[in-house]
């Protein structure tokens, strides 16, 4: 207890240290935020993925989802303090004066603090997308092949890490996360999605198997919380300290909330497996269209302005259980939509226009 108290007192001094002198940056640092935002992955990165490389889309979805899945448990384990409501809470700082903390629209999440789910599925995802683009680089044979290779790799990797730097100081800046919980998420993101790139029974997973892995994931996260709720330990508790101690009562969102995450993403990984089962999806994505540049483009275009439009559909908070099952049905359809709804539709388009031409 005392260790951890010191770790998160000097947790709390760089908090003040980024507020404090890098004021300049807050919205490229609040941008930040929002790039290792775990939804991202569903309506950004993985419809773009997905009609490039079908491997690596299904990939991005399994790691995206496991590695959440993951940080729920683990944060359940931990049981990780946010900044913002233990420099309110500590009794370690004299006469009282806690240290006072900044606080932004996005700091009040109301889950447990580590390991940190943006670090996490920020570096799992882009894990993949790195490796994903090495692994074309890598067959290259030739001596000047090589070296463009090796160029290649030291700049992908570059790139990953300023983003994974980035996303964890963004993290740290807002108040929701110690430095050691971001440095923790990372690394279990990495680890999570190297064990993906050696498993590659998910890309021929039936639907009946993604049905079992999500009610695997479903009935162990809950009996996990049942269980320990039996013996009076309640993996909740940070719900209500994040109510009491955020600075704006309208920035509590139940989105942020655990069993929130845990819906959303069970949600995606059905409507994947729905999706990658589907007829729609064997005529379009398997069909002669599916090697067309003009296909791809296309599908990638209406991928992203159809999600986008789920932005604007917002479910209702009053009542929690409806708000689960609604979510895990956006959820589901996002997916859906980008696996076959629209490569179906993009290729009854294309299919008419050649018939014209015809």
């Amino acid at each position: 207890s005392i260790n951890m108290d010191l770790l998160h007192s000097n947790g709390v001094l760089i908090i003040q240290h980024l507020q404090r002198d890098y004021r300049a940056y807050q919205d490229f640092l609040n941008f930040m935020s929002h790039v290792g935002d775990p939804r991202n992955i569903f309506s950004i990165y993985f419809p773009l993925w997905f009609q490039l490389n079908q491997v690596v889309g299904t990939k991005m979805i399994w790691v995206a989802v496991i590695g959440d899945w993951f940080n729920l448990i683990f944060k359940w384990i931990l049981f990780g303090h946010r900044p913002y409501w233990w420099v309110q809470e500590t009794m370690i700082y004299p006469n009282q004066s806690s240290p006072c903390l900044e606080q932004f629209p996005i700091t009040c999440e109301t889950g447990p603090g580590s390991p940190s789910g943006h670090a996490m599925g920020s570096s799992c995802v882009w894990y993949v997308m790195v490796t994903a683009a090495l692994s074309y680089t890598v067959r290259w044979k030739d001596k000047s092949a090589v070296t463009l290779h090796r160029l290649t790799w030291s700049f992908l990797w570059s790139i990953f890490w300023i983003i994974q730097i980035s996303v964890c100081i963004s993290r740290v800046f807002i108040a929701t996360h110690f430095p050691h919980q971001v440095v923790l998420g990372v690394f279990a993101g990495i680890l999570v999605a190297e064990a993906f790139e050696h498993t590659p029974a998910i890309q021929t997973a039936s639907l009946r198997m993604y049905i079992k892995t999500n009610l695997f994931l479903f009935i162990f996260a809950l009996g996990f919380y049942l269980s320990l709720k039996l013996l009076d330990i309640d993996l909740l508790w940070s719900v209500p300290k994040a109510k009491k101690w955020c600075a704006n009562p309208d920035w509590i969102n139940i989105d942020t909330t655990p069993f929130a995450g845990l819906v959303r993403n069970l949600g995606a990984l059905f409507g994947l497996g729905l999706g990658i089962n589907s007829e729609m999806f064997i005529t379009s994505c398997k069909g002669k269209n599916s090697c067309k540049i003009s296909f791809r483009i296309l599908c990638i275009a209406a991928s992203l302005a159809t999600l986008q439009l789920y932005n604007f559909v917002k479910i209702p908070t009053h009542t929690e259980y409806l708000f689960y099952i609604l979510s895990f049905c956006k959820s589901a359809a996002m997916p859906l939509t980008v696996v076959a709804l629209v490569p179906y539709c993009v290729h009854l388009l294309m299919r008419t226009t050649e018939k014209k031409l015809n």
